[in-house]
């Protein structure tokens, strides 16, 4: 179902961006969610790539595969392609987006006082999502090579968890699955251009 979706998502998206004029560099850039690392010390990296000259498709993934010390549990990946239209030229300025996101998830120990997250200090959940949004964003030309970009996005997720008692416990306590509307990107991201 969640393949679905985000093929068919791109692929309406992309054969709208293929209806627009080409420009003659292509350019494609490398980049990491400096907030996604201060935030959640987590791995991350984009590569986006200009359509045209007013849209580009991002294709980001993030993930954390290792264990911390106990009793804190956040091991996931995640991956959220979005498809980008720029009101002045791509890289430059301000953009709008829409996007997809999925992956899978096991997180349990911490302490997190907002709102549903607050469940995750005494209780540990598994599970997967996938979802789509909409984001706003700008880029800063720093030089030919670099860029700053900022971007904010909400949408919709649907998850399937599993949740445990506790964090380092096996007993499970409840199965079930959930749909919500919630902030779904938040980048603060240093970008690196190939030309």
């Amino acid at each position: 179902m969640m393949r679905k979706l985000i093929l068919g998502l791109l692929t309406a998206l992309l054969l709208l961006a293929g209806s627009t004029q080409e420009v003659d560099a292509q350019k494609v850039s490398l980049k990491t969610n400096l907030a996604h690392w201060a935030l959640m010390g987590s791995p991350n990296l984009s590569v986006e790539t200009r359509l045209s000259d007013k849209f580009s498709l991002d294709l980001g993934a993030s993930g954390n595969l290792w264990k911390f010390d106990e009793p804190k549990e956040l091991r996931y990946w995640a991956a959220q392609p979005e498809l980008r239209y720029w009101f002045c030229e791509a890289f430059n300025g301000a953009f709008i987006g829409l996007h997809g996101h999925g992956g899978q998830y096991n997180i349990g120990g911490w302490d997190i006082p907002l709102g549903r997250l607050k469940t995750f200090k005494d209780n540990r959940y598994e599970g997967s999502f996938y979802g789509a949004g909409l984001s706003v964003g700008y880029q800063w030309v720093l030089s030919p090579r670099w860029n700053i970009e900022a971007s904010l996005g909400g949408g919709w997720t649907h998850t399937n968890f599993r949740q445990y008692e506790c964090v380092t416990c096996g007993a499970l306590r409840d199965t079930g699955s959930k749909d919500f509307f919630s902030l779904t990107r938040a980048t603060l991201s240093l970008l690196y251009f190939f030309k």
